[in-house]
Protein backbone atom coordinates (compact mmCIF):
# COMPACT_ATOMS: atom_id res chain seq x y z
CA UNK A 1 0.00 0.00 0.00
CA UNK A 2 1.18 3.53 -0.81
CA UNK A 3 2.56 6.01 1.94
CA UNK A 4 1.91 9.05 2.82
CA UNK A 5 4.04 11.60 4.68
CA UNK A 6 2.25 14.05 7.24
CA UNK A 7 4.43 17.09 8.09
CA UNK A 8 3.18 18.50 10.92
CA UNK A 9 3.77 23.00 11.50
CA UNK A 10 3.20 24.88 14.21
CA UNK A 11 0.52 23.78 16.73
CA UNK A 12 2.60 23.88 19.85
CA UNK A 13 2.31 25.71 23.27
CA UNK A 14 4.03 29.19 23.22
CA UNK A 15 4.98 30.60 27.18
CA UNK A 16 2.83 33.49 25.86
CA UNK A 17 -0.36 30.86 25.68
CA UNK A 18 -0.18 29.49 28.76
CA UNK A 19 -2.19 25.60 28.74
CA UNK A 20 -2.88 24.50 32.50
CA UNK A 21 -1.54 20.67 32.78
CA UNK A 22 -5.13 19.45 32.77
CA UNK A 23 -5.65 21.27 29.25
CA UNK A 24 -2.68 19.58 27.50
CA UNK A 25 -3.19 15.66 29.00
CA UNK A 26 -7.06 16.34 27.26
CA UNK A 27 -4.89 17.29 24.27
CA UNK A 28 -2.23 14.91 24.06
CA UNK A 29 -4.77 12.31 24.74
CA UNK A 30 -7.28 13.42 21.29
CA UNK A 31 -3.21 12.90 19.50
CA UNK A 32 -2.93 9.51 21.44
CA UNK A 33 -6.92 8.54 19.92
CA UNK A 34 -6.09 9.84 16.58
CA UNK A 35 -2.96 7.75 16.26
CA UNK A 36 -4.87 5.09 18.07
CA UNK A 37 -7.84 5.18 14.87
CA UNK A 38 -5.57 4.95 12.60
CA UNK A 39 -3.19 1.92 14.00
CA UNK A 40 -7.22 -0.41 14.05
CA UNK A 41 -7.88 0.79 10.59
CA UNK A 42 -4.35 -0.98 9.46
CA UNK A 43 -2.83 2.71 8.41
CA UNK A 44 0.60 1.68 10.69
CA UNK A 45 1.55 5.10 11.59
CA UNK A 46 5.41 5.48 12.69
CA UNK A 47 6.91 8.82 13.76
CA UNK A 48 8.26 10.91 16.31
CA UNK A 49 7.52 14.98 17.33
CA UNK A 50 10.75 17.06 17.20
CA UNK A 51 11.55 18.66 20.30
CA UNK A 52 10.51 21.66 21.57
CA UNK A 53 11.33 24.46 21.88
CA UNK A 54 12.95 24.51 18.64
CA UNK A 55 16.78 23.28 18.22
CA UNK A 56 19.01 22.39 15.43
CA UNK A 57 21.09 23.36 12.72
CA UNK A 58 20.07 24.10 9.22
CA UNK A 59 22.79 23.29 6.10
CA UNK A 60 22.12 25.87 3.13
CA UNK A 61 23.43 26.09 -0.48
CA UNK A 62 26.21 24.39 -2.53
CA UNK A 63 28.30 25.35 0.26
CA UNK A 64 26.27 23.77 2.41
CA UNK A 65 26.78 26.52 5.09
CA UNK A 66 25.73 25.67 8.30
CA UNK A 67 23.38 27.99 11.18
CA UNK A 68 22.10 27.47 14.47
CA UNK A 69 17.99 26.81 14.87
CA UNK A 70 15.69 26.36 12.02
CA UNK A 71 14.85 30.16 12.27
CA UNK A 72 11.00 30.67 10.88
CA UNK A 73 7.97 32.22 12.64
CA UNK A 74 6.96 29.44 15.03
CA UNK A 75 3.67 28.77 12.98
CA UNK A 76 5.83 27.86 9.99
CA UNK A 77 8.11 25.25 11.83
CA UNK A 78 8.28 21.85 11.13
CA UNK A 79 6.92 20.37 14.75
CA UNK A 80 7.16 16.41 13.55
CA UNK A 81 6.14 14.06 11.03
CA UNK A 82 4.15 11.08 10.65
CA UNK A 83 3.95 8.23 7.72
CA UNK A 84 0.67 6.35 6.89
CA UNK A 85 -0.62 3.48 4.87
CA UNK A 86 -2.83 5.34 2.71
CA UNK A 87 -4.68 3.96 -0.37
CA UNK A 88 -4.73 7.59 -2.53
CA UNK A 89 -3.86 11.32 -1.26
CA UNK A 90 -7.23 11.99 -0.47
CA UNK A 91 -7.86 9.08 1.59
CA UNK A 92 -4.80 10.10 3.75
CA UNK A 93 -5.82 13.80 3.14
CA UNK A 94 -8.77 12.35 5.23
CA UNK A 95 -6.94 10.91 8.01
CA UNK A 96 -5.33 14.13 8.08
CA UNK A 97 -8.47 16.29 8.88
CA UNK A 98 -8.85 14.23 11.99
CA UNK A 99 -5.26 15.97 13.64
CA UNK A 100 -5.30 17.56 16.53
CA UNK A 101 -3.13 20.12 15.70
CA UNK A 102 -5.56 22.46 14.43
CA UNK A 103 -6.65 22.99 17.86
CA UNK A 104 -3.45 25.06 18.16
CA UNK A 105 -3.81 26.91 14.59
CA UNK A 106 -1.06 24.47 13.23
CA UNK A 107 -1.59 23.13 9.92
CA UNK A 108 -0.80 19.68 7.96
CA UNK A 109 0.94 19.45 5.20
CA UNK A 110 0.52 15.31 3.10
CA UNK A 111 2.77 14.09 0.38
CA UNK A 112 3.42 10.69 -1.22
CA UNK A 113 6.62 8.82 0.11
CA UNK A 114 8.75 7.78 -3.11
CA UNK A 115 9.33 4.21 -3.11
CA UNK A 116 12.59 3.17 -4.68
CA UNK A 117 12.02 1.00 -7.34
CA UNK A 118 12.54 -2.25 -6.76
CA UNK A 119 12.05 -1.67 -2.91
Amino acid sequence: MPKFMFIFRGGGYASSDPVSPTELQAHLGRWNDWTNAMLAAGRKPEGQPLSYPPTGTTLRGKDKVVTDGPYAESKDLVSGTVVIEAATLAEATEWARGCPIFERDGSVEVRPVLVPPGA
